[in-house]
């Protein structure tokens, strides 16, 4: 299926609209902030508008993950190319877009998290132009990942995005800032470098005949790459469970573990959200760190499904300890930002365990929980940003009695702390279910064990609940003002997300079942 505007592919729009944003707002004085601020909201206006066009369009019943015809909005062009290289035969990178079930459902959420930190960013006010600036390019690195189909085109939008995050973290965060944002760069950059050279790896271990001319083409086409019989005879990576096999599975799966954060590679992310201002925190729990994921299901678990089946307990075990450990760490925080960062922890594992699992109903769950996390943890950073604008602070013993002044605000905030909660009848609570339930058939023990990690949350948000909107008001804070218009507009779409997908998650579920059923079968050999 094709969808093209203006005579440029539909995803094309998606990823390079936010530059030709930038681009605008570069020509803007730098004195005309409204200017600046409304044309970053068109931009991602316009994005969550195309995205709703490709949720009208996409079909459902498209199955597949490792030929042409399973995916959809394909845009293939040949980019670079250099002919008869000695023995190499001819090197090919191609810009190559397309999507499927499991990157049509992140790119829902990117456009839609992407103009609600628009949203929250009106309130900047220092170096708005270059704020926005780099705002626009940051959202054009994540829609890319989602969208490429070539590696080398992936790994160009995965370390794009480093730099306009080093700077919003580092020039616009708070005191701590600097430090924050050279930890995160640390950790991202070394994971990028695994990736690259598990990539060159790749490369010269996957080829196949041009059937025009015969010659040998070497290639970074993902699709290419997911096919056993593109291995070359003799390459590093050719064959089955062999030792360079599991080592290059290990340094991808290393580098998305650091993006997740997943335990032990997590240190980096409550200095980030702490230190990062709100709606770049909205940005880095909201879509950043499911980039992490969907790189292990669109990259290590088809491409190397023998080492994948080889390390899937040790991946269920570290879900496992980030789920129960970020819990207990959550629990132990005094600085409410903190607590949420560490909250995202213990819920990512869960996607973890999810995916972990190689049936159907895990690896649902698992991405249905990347889009209702992503979701909810909007929701409480907003929330986080709320109150610090209002009071300047984000100790949780600084408050109490916060219902008493801002009761609108408040009841917002609780459907985001009950749908972290996992409640009945809010989206938090389908996808764990079904993440739980597929683990449970693969390994009982440590699904047993994780799902602990329900209670210490329950611990942690109602103790939260207690000490932030229960009780008694402190002097200082009952002047408090509720929410603005803008803050409505921030907040609604979000709440009525999280409600719908609890009562009726049918919709997100058929968008991703088919691919994600075909990845399963393809995972365990018994594919359709």
């Amino acid at each position: 299926m094709e969808l093209h505007i203006f005579g440029i592919g539909i995803l094309t729009w998606m990823v390079f609209l936010p530059v030709l944003g930038m681009l605008i707002i570069l020509m803007l004085p730098g004195t005309q902030h409204t200017a600046i601020r409304a044309t970053a909201a068109a931009v991602t206006g316009i994005q969550v508008v195309l995205a709703g066009v490709i949720f009208a369009n996409f079909d459902r019943a498209m199955i597949g993950i490792n030929d042409a015809a399973s995916f959809q909005f394909v845009e293939k062009v040949r980019w670079i190319t250099v002919e008869a290289v000695p023995w190499v035969g001819r090197i090919e990178i191609e810009y190559f877009l397309g999507i499927d079930g499991l990157s049509v459902i992140m790119i829902l959420l990117t456009a839609l998290i992407a103009l609600i930190g628009v949203i929250s960013s009106w309130s900047i006010t220092k170096m708005v132009k270059g704020y926005f600036m780099l705002y626009l390019l940051l959202v054009a690195g994540m829609m890319g990942v989602f969208v490429s189909l070539d590696f080398f085109l992936f790994f160009i939008f995965w370390e794009f995005m480093l730099l306009p995050m080093y700077f919003l973290i580092g020039l616009w965060g708070g005191p701590r800032r600097e430090y924050a944002a050279i930890k995160f760069f640390i950790y991202t950059f070394v994971g990028g470098i695994l990736m690259l050279l598990t990539m060159l790896a790749l490369y010269f271990s996957v080829a196949y005949t041009d059937a025009a001319t015969g010659e040998t083409v070497h290639t970074f086409n993902l699709l290419h790459m997911m096919n056993p019989a593109n291995f070359v005879e003799g390459g590093l990576l050719a064959g089955l469970d062999t030792s360079w096999r599991y080592a290059a599975w290990m340094a991808l799966f290393i580098n998305f573990a650091i993006k997740i954060p997943l335990f032990p590679f997590h240190t980096w992310l409550p200095d980030a959200h702490v230190e990062a201002p709100t709606p770049i925190s909205v940005i880095l729990a909201g879509v950043l760190l499911k980039l992490g994921t969907y790189g292990l299901l669109r990259i290590n678990f088809p491409i190397f499904p023998d080492a994948t089946e080889y390390f899937v307990i040790f991946m269920a075990i570290l879900g496992m300890i980030s789920i129960i450990y970020g819990a207990l760490n959550a629990m132990a925080q005094t600085d409410f930002k903190k607590l949420i960062a560490y909250s995202s922890i213990s819920h990512m594992g869960i996607v973890v365990l999810g995916i972990a699992s190689l049936n159907t109903q895990g690896m649902v769950g698992g991405v249905l929980q990347m889009f209702n996390h992503g979701i909810i943890t909007a929701v409480l950073f907003l929330s986080v940003g709320v109150l610090y604008d209002r009071t300047h602070t984000r100790g949780l013993y600084d408050f109490g009695g916060i219902a008493n002044q801002m009761p609108r605000y408040t009841g917002i905030a609780m459907v985001g702390m009950f749908a972290a909660l996992g409640l009945p009848g809010l989206n938090g609570f389908v996808s764990e279910l079904f993440s739980f339930l597929g683990a449970f058939a693969a390994f009982k023990w440590i699904t047993m064990i994780s799902v602990t990690g329900i209670i210490f949350t329950a611990g942690y948000i109602l103790w939260t609940i207690q000490r932030v909107y229960l009780g008694t008001t402190p002097d200082k804070h009952k002047n408090l003002q509720d929410l603005t218009p803008r803050e409505y507009l921030m907040f609604v779409p979000l709440i009525v997300l999280i409600v719908l997908m609890g009562v009726y998650p049918a919709p997100a579920i058929e968008l991703m079942n088919t691919s994600l059923s075909y990845l399963a079968e393809f995972m365990t050999g018994v594919q359709p």
